[in-house]
């Protein structure tokens, strides 16, 4: 897809000076008088004008590298994804270069401007924790630049994505644990604001309604992802005076302190609390108990990004149409959430 810059033609059109006045005025030098200096920064900032951007870059040259944007490395599904990303990057001859968050929305800000001086051609990106207004986004839109955001996005921003059905894997989570017998069951989410994670509260609190059980705000727990936010949840989910016997959990990262915790405060799971959790971490296997967990496909989430984002770079013309790829997950059964016996087991 073809990026269309603003140039100093542009501006020096608009304002009706030469290219020259225009380009020593975003210079700063200074035989340009003050107020045509605030006329030229003023409309550059008005249209966005970007010296060393994406789009002048392709006019001049290919790089043949990307921008992948992460939250966090130490994460397994984001490094997992990132190794599918290379490896499907390199097989069609472009390089990648990454950046990480972790988890603040003024990183990926900072992230993202200094990929694009890099002039990479394009983005893949998941949005960080913090993330809740998305005018950084809205302006790769508007300047053309070809992004494909993948696990966290956001509603109302017209790009392609690469996502999972969150609702349908956590109605299906929450119908796992009432088949175990669990009836007041909580869930341990994400921030508030989290996409990802609402969605996967409605499709818990949809899976309650369907089988008539109580559907209670104060069974739904928000951490930050950090180990201490987690701890205090975990706290207030075993103080509760009428004790929950199953819990969906936002993620494996989550789980792991959470499950500590139980342990220390007498909680046995799956006996007492049956516990259900997202990603499906290697790590998850070897837990004692086994942690069940929604299995994500990693290496299809990678690639499918991967191919979405080269159309939109090699378009020959025109833009190419925005598609959301929605993949399949899977629970993996394990013992934290056992608490019959498994049919054929």
């Amino acid at each position: 897809m073809k990026a269309t810059p603003v140039t100093i033609k542009d501006i020096a059109r608009s304002l009706n000076i030469s290219i020259s006045t225009v380009s020593r005025a975003l210079r700063g030098m200074p035989e340009i008088h003050p107020d045509t200096r605030s006329a030229v920064m003023r409309l550059a900032e008005e249209l966005d004008y970007q010296p060393n951007q994406l789009a002048k870059s392709l006019l001049k040259s290919r790089t043949r590298t990307i921008g992948v944007i992460v939250p966090n490395l130490s994460y397994h599904f984001f490094a997992a994804v990132l190794n599918s990303i290379e490896d499907a990057a390199m097989r069609a001859g472009y390089s990648v270069l990454v950046g990480q968050t972790q988890e603040s929305y003024l990183r990926e800000k900072t992230t993202l401007e200094n990929l694009l001086r890099s002039q990479v051609e394009g983005i893949i990106m998941s949005l960080s924790r913090d993330t809740d207004h998305y005018e950084h986004v809205e302006r790769l839109i508007r300047r053309n630049i070809p992004l494909v955001l993948f696990d966290r996005h956001a509603e109302g921003i017209d790009v392609s994505k690469v996502i999972v059905d969150n609702y349908q894997a956590a109605f299906g989570a929450t119908e796992h644990l009432i088949g175990q017998g669990c009836s007041r069951i909580g869930f341990l989410a994400g921030p508030p604001h989290l996409l990802l994670s609402n969605q996967r509260i409605a499709g818990y609190r949809d899976a309650l309604r369907k089988h008539q059980l109580p559907v209670s705000d104060r069974h739904v727990f928000h951490c930050d992802y950090t180990q201490e936010s987690t701890v205090m949840q975990t706290l207030s989910i075993t103080n509760l005076s009428e004790p929950l016997d199953g819990l969906v959990v936002i993620s494996d990262r989550v789980a792991y302190p959470a499950l500590y915790i139980m342990k220390q405060r007498g909680v046995r799971v799956p006996e007492d609390l049956a516990v259900v959790s997202f990603n499906n971490e290697p790590v998850s296997a070897f837990f004692s108990p086994g942690l069940s967990s929604v299995n994500q496909p990693i290496n299809e989430i990678g690639l499918e990004s991967v191919r979405l984002l080269l159309a939109q770079i090699e378009a020959p013309d025109g833009e190419v149409p925005r598609q959301t790829q929605v993949m399949p997950t899977q629970l993996i059964v394990r013992e934290s959430s056992q608490r019959r016996e498994m049919p054929g087991s």
